[in-house]
């Protein structure tokens, strides 16, 4: 006799839900049809063991599915499925009902603490408006609404070199809301693609499903979650500050459509630098318009995720391409043919 063996009764278990392993539920239900069976009976009738079936009926007996026959004391009968059952479904109900209580009173208690987390850590609501101090409670929040979103996360990220912590740190929430589904449309500064630990992220994200486009420059970090909740930085030129949550459909609406537009002239990473009828390409004709502005090299670069250093060979190759020995006349010259 072999205890591998698979009756047709271990198929058709239904009671481990009510705490009866499959084992000790084959042989109740032998016992249901032939009450009188000796435990020699149960194993041969099973074709399991005669210790197998004890420790059947032991773990019927934790359950109150057998009791001693009142016919024959050395005999261990069934109990009838409607008082046994009922009793182990009463017992289930009550520990549901207590564990929904605990549960109840947990939610009690996360709403008492998250006062005092929210006063401890300055968070004000106001007018719609969510003030987020500080980068820890600005992650905290994005981690609470990465788990509650159902359809969409929208995101401009205006820095070319993403910290390696910051990018771990997001690889968790990405990867799983990726996976329900999530659609996750990100936009890059194009100089990501010259920093390669935050290329390799845009890449990861791009094969777990998520799009990653890249512009020459990007107004400010933006996250919108759902259509319905934005996150902005309280102060654009400085994260560490914190940031706003918004969620008047107004200016949700007026984020989308600025979203939309960005989207649509982006360059899908991993296609090549691509350039205009004249040569130039999209961050190089930002970069002009920004020194044309007004703007110094190292503030066109901070705009533009590009080192000084790149700034300057940038207008080093394009005043050789104009034929200029000096910034000015190569402002002439780019002017004259229309880059400008």
């Amino acid at each position: 006799m072999s205890s591998n063996h698979t009756s047709e009764n271990e198929v058709k278990s239904s009671l481990a839900c009510l705490g009866v392993n499959p084992h000790a539920e084959m042989v109740y239900r032998a016992m249901l049809g032939h009450p009188r069976w000796s435990v020699r009976g149960l194993a041969e009738e099973l074709r399991i063991e005669e210790d197998e079936v004890r420790s059947g009926l032991d773990e019927l007996a934790r359950t109150a599915l057998v009791r001693a026959s009142w016919d024959a004391p050395e005999l261990v009968t069934a109990v009838k499925p409607s008082i046994g059952l009922a009793a182990l479904i009463a017992a289930q109900q009550k520990d549901l009902l207590e564990r929904q209580r605990k549960l109840d009173e947990g939610r009690s208690i996360m709403a008492d603490l998250m006062v005092e987390y929210d006063s401890a850590q300055g968070t004000q609501q106001s007018g719609g408006i969510e003030y987020l101090p500080g980068l820890d409670s600005v992650r905290t929040r994005i981690e609470e609404l990465s788990r509650d979103v159902q359809t969409e996360v929208l995101a401009l990220i205006p820095r070319a070199a993403l910290s390696v912590e910051g990018m771990e740190a997001s690889k968790a929430l990405d990867e799983e809301i990726l996976a329900r589904g999530v659609t996750v449309r990100t936009v890059y500064l194009d100089s990501v693609r010259n920093h390669s630990t935050t290329r390799q992220y845009a890449r990861w994200l791009t094969g777990l499903g998520g799009a990653v486009r890249t512009v020459p420059a990007l107004p400010m970090r933006i996250i919108v979650i759902d259509r319905k909740v934005a996150v902005l930085p309280i102060d654009p030129e400085e994260s560490s500050k914190g940031a706003l949550l918004l969620r008047e459909p107004s200016v949700i609406a007026a984020i989308l459509v600025l979203f939309e537009k960005i989207w649509e002239t982006a360059c899908p990473l991993g296609t090549s630098d691509q350039r205009d009828d004249q040569g130039l390409s999209a961050q190089e004709r930002e970069l002009l318009r920004l020194l044309a502005s007004g703007m110094t090299d190292e503030v066109a670069g901070r705009h533009l995720g590009l080192s000084l250093r790149s700034v300057r060979r940038l207008m080093s190759d394009m005043m050789a391409r104009l034929e200029a020995r000096s910034r000015f006349e190569a402002g002439v010259r780019a002017a004259e043919r229309g880059w400008i």
